[in-house]
């Protein structure tokens, strides 16, 4: 493994000396789709994008007269989320292949103008036939593309693609793949928050939940990720890995720098099967702390001030899983079936203030689900669907020292009929 990366290093070096001839040119392949929803939902709902990114629907909200002001049914047509992108491939320079992407799509708006967003942006350097057995490789992944734990998602159409029961992140990343033939793939690396952030205080006084990359920024340690692919046949596939998380909520304050840090790992495990006509199988689970910056909906809190007037850390625990199916080609049949549950803070809070839940839900949840029957049409490389989404997320009052609400607790539903329209290119 030492001459294998000192020969990477030999390489980059000698690049500038090897004659022209070692070059093959690269292809190009230009790809995307055209895609249009619309979506109705029973009642008023917490999601992004113009509600096209789901996440759970708001809790009650009773009138004098006993009525649920957030029981508004809504609908909406949105031809957001076109997508194009740009794949480069088969350049060659000696022994190492390089290969790369960019993908773009129109998500965010401007006022009523949708405007376009990078998506992935990166390259992928490749050597192939290492060591003894000629069937080793290794790639390195530098760029934009999606986090290792949220890659395999479940089969369903809508746009927030399992969240917040499956991982989802894409950001700027160093990951290094190294396959020990076919059945065995080893990988790790780093990751740097740039789109999904982490959230935390808005100021040192201020204790406001925001969004911000300074967390990560000034805590000077990417997030760091570790794990193992098998498949033992070409029908299976398990995927085992951890991410360590790590931030700095507050780095200053009128007194100067500070020395706050909150520490968090979150394992995780996929499976997939598949099968003849279509079928597959697939199920993820990962057991998170903190983990807001990968759509879940969960937190952390402080737990001591020291004397010093620092403050020490305590992330909130949850499981998040989901088991989707998927059968057929020109008519396809899919699903998936999620749950998540709040499992508490490891250490007690010193008070509900000073908790920061992902604001993209409301911390006063216990635990919640969803199940997405989903039937899909295609017709050559045009996709019409129709999702019925029904999410159900357990509310609460009046939160323990762990962050866990115990009294009142209710269920609300929110039924949501979605449908597609999709042409690929």
């Amino acid at each position: 493994m030492r001459k294998f990366i000192l020969s990477i290093f030999a390489l980059a070096a000698l690049s500038t000396v090897l004659p022209a001839q070692n070059e093959t040119p690269a292809k190009f392949k230009l790809y995307g789709f055209i895609r249009n929803y619309a979506i109705f939902d029973s009642r008023e709902v917490k999601a992004g994008t113009e509600d096209l990114y789901f996440y759970m629907p708001k809790d009650e909200s009773k009138l004098a007269n006993g009525t649920d002001n957030n029981e508004n049914p809504s609908f909406r047509l949105l031809s957001l989320t076109t997508r194009l992108g740009l794949d480069v491939s088969g350049y060659q320079y000696g022994s190492m292949k390089l290969s790369g992407k960019v993908e773009a799509d129109f998500y965010t708006k401007s006022g009523s103008t949708a405007i376009l967003r990078l998506r992935q942006a990166y390259i992928g350097l490749a050597w192939d036939k290492l060591g003894k057995n000629a069937e080793n490789s290794f790639l390195l992944t530098i760029g934009q593309t999606w986090h290792p734990m949220a890659a395999d998602m479940p089969h369903i159409v809508n746009l927030e693609t399992g969240a917040p029961f499956n991982p989802f992140n894409r950001s700027p990343q160093v990951m290094a793949n190294y396959s020990f033939g076919k059945k065995v793939t080893l990988t790790g690396g780093v990751i740097y928050g740039m789109q999904y952030l982490p959230v935390g205080p808005t100021s040192s006084t201020n204790l406001a939940v925001t969004k911000s990359a300074d967390f990560m920024k000034y805590g000077l340690i990417p997030e760091v990720y570790a794990g193992v692919t098998l498949k033992p046949t070409s029908s299976f596939t398990a995927k085992l890995g951890a991410n360590l998380f790590t931030i700095k909520p507050r780095w200053k304050d009128e007194m100067g720098p500070l020395s706050d840090r909150l520490i968090a790992v979150s394992p995780f495990v996929f499976l997939q099967y598949t099968g003849k006509n279509g079928f597959q199988v697939r199920a993820k689970s990962i057991f998170a702390q903190a983990g807001e910056h990968m759509n879940l909906l969960t937190g952390y809190g402080v737990s001591k001030i020291n004397n010093d007037g620092s403050w020490e850390y305590t992330p909130m625990r949850s499981t998040a899983s989901f088991v989707s199916v998927q059968y057929g080609k020109k008519w396809q049949v899919m699903g998936m079936v999620g749950y998540k549950r709040l499992l508490g803070t490891s250490e007690d809070l010193i008070d509900g203030d000073h908790y920061w839940f992902n604001n993209s839900g409301e911390k006063n949840i216990r635990q919640m689900f969803r199940a997405t029957p989903t039937l899909a049409y295609n017709l050559g490389k045009l996709t019409l669907a129709i999702e019925y989404n029904l999410t159900g997320v357990q509310f609460g009052k009046n939160m323990d020292s762990k962050g866990l609400v115990q009294d009142d607790l209710h269920w609300v539903l929110n039924h949501r009929i979605l449908t597609m329209a999709k042409f690929t290119f």
